[in-house]
């Protein structure tokens, strides 16, 4: 028997890389984090310390070049994955980027393009694919529970930019660096939700900041760019329609709730609540009513705990795409669709028009 092939990895972002990629592929056998990069010397240390990784760079270009790396795990500020993913896969590198993929859609195009040119695995990082209920409303749908979707529905709340709250990084409040819930979170939304449904081909939304400042600890007023409350319809080509809801000023508020109808059934409930407290119910036509259902236990193949802290939920979803996605990095077909760089484009382009119709365009069309 041959032994499986080691991919040694090279994560740049020394935040969530350290917080989540790193254990996440530290949990996965055939896996190993050889190095890590962050552009501020300071955060490097830590961000490295708390992953218990010695091998340390503060340059991404010449860090995308070693040749003892080959997948480059990109999970920086928005603005860098462009330039970072492009860069690897031209030094011949597997490539994990974070979401969203790139400000643009045309920067997403570029990112495609080089993926396709080079032959190696991408992946976009929608990693909530792999959390115990979406993978369980994917199983779902897989065995034709809903059959030909009517209407789709997936709210999300919290309350972290209500005024009561401390601030979060910076930058999540600038739309030019990426910031924002329609980016950072509804991206995930209109992922899971295209990937299940069909694809968006149009799309009418109102996208709108509702806290417009923050304090600063100096005394002085942050004037926000990016929104923290969207809502958005999308016409499916399946002929379904999607509603997807997401304001992070509800103080106290946290969770998500879906429901998917169809011609054969529905599914029903939360799938973003805290750990333990998610009850998805589903039942076909045939059916007296709602049930419950199991919810999807997976974990890693190698039998290593997850981490005991707030973001076991991301690290054990990760861990799980990663496993996933082994299988493409030896040239091999994967398991389960992998999310891809086209994938995170299609995301992209719907936020892009997203704005578009909330800036007064009406129901615009999804490129």
């Amino acid at each position: 028997m041959v032994p499986a092939m080691t991919h040694r990895v090279g994560i740049i972002g020394v935040g969530w890389g350290a917080i989540v990629h790193a254990p996440a592929y530290q949990l996965v056998d055939d896996y190993e984090v050889v190095a890590i990069c962050g552009r501020n010397p300071e955060r490097l240390a830590a961000g490295a310390a708390r992953a218990g990784i010695t091998d340390t760079s503060d340059d991404w270009e010449s860090f995308v070049q070693r040749d003892d790396i080959d997948v480059i795990s990109i999970s920086t500020p928005v603005p860098a994955h462009h330039p970072m993913t492009l860069a690897a896969l031209a030094a011949g590198k597997h490539v994990l980027c974070e979401k969203p993929l790139a400000l643009s859609p045309q920067q997403c195009a570029e990112m495609v393009d080089a993926a396709a040119a080079s032959g190696k695995a991408t992946a976009t990082c929608f990693e909530l694919r792999w959390t115990p209920e979406r993978s369980t409303v994917r199983k779902l749908v897989g065995e034709g529970l809903v059959g030909d979707p009517y209407y789709v529905r997936l709210t999300q709340s919290l309350g972290v930019w209500h005024p009561t709250h401390k601030n979060q990084a910076l930058w999540m409040y600038d739309i030019d660096e990426g910031g924002g819930y329609l980016m950072g979170l509804v991206a995930h939304d209109i992922d899971f939700v295209s990937s299940l449904f069909g694809r968006p081909v149009q799309v009418c939304a109102d996208v709108r900041t509702a806290v417009p400042t923050r304090p600063l600890p100096d005394g002085s007023t942050l004037h926000v760019t990016a929104d923290d409350t969207s809502a958005l319809i999308l016409r499916l080509d399946s002929g379904a329609m999607a509603v997807l809801t997401a304001s992070a000023v509800g103080v106290h508020a946290y969770g998500a709730v879906f429901d998917a109808f169809g011609t054969n059934g529905t599914i029903s409930g939360p799938i973003g609540s805290r750990a333990g407290a998610s009850t998805i119910r589903a039942a076909r036509a045939s059916d007296d009513g709602l049930q419950d259902v199991t919810v999807d236990d997976r974990l890693p193949r190698s039998g290593r705990p997850l981490p005991q802290r707030s973001a076991a939920g991301p690290i054990r979803a990760m861990a799980l795409m990663l496993e996933d996605w082994l299988p493409a990095l030896d040239g091999g077909a994967t398991p389960v669709p992998i999310p891809s760089l086209a994938d995170g484009m299609l995301v992209q382009a719907v936020i892009a028009a997203a704005r578009e119709s909330a800036a007064g365009a009406g129901w615009v069309a999804i490129p």
